[in-house]
């Protein structure tokens, strides 16, 4: 399996995509009559944004998942 080597900015970037993944995954699972956001919260999703943005990501959602598949691979 290849290694990314990813700048500290790509890094921050891919976290933070994790991390607003992880909330919107929180925010949905769980039993049908839990009370759930019905939108994710603004800070989690602007530090994705603001950590595309620095990356030079923003708007370039091919290269930037492609970035995450290197580092952050699916389960086999």
């Amino acid at each position: 399996m290849p290694t990314a080597v990813l700048t500290d900015r790509e890094r921050t970037a891919v976290q933070a995509y994790l991390r607003l993944l992880h909330t919107v995954r929180a925010a949905f699972d769980g039993p049908p009559d839990a009370d759930r956001p019905a939108v994710v919260p603004p800070a989690v999703l602007a530090e994705a944004e603001q950590a595309l943005a620095r990356a030079g990501l923003a708007g370039n959602e091919e290269a930037f998942f492609r970035l995450l598949r290197e580092w952050c691979p699916p389960p086999a």
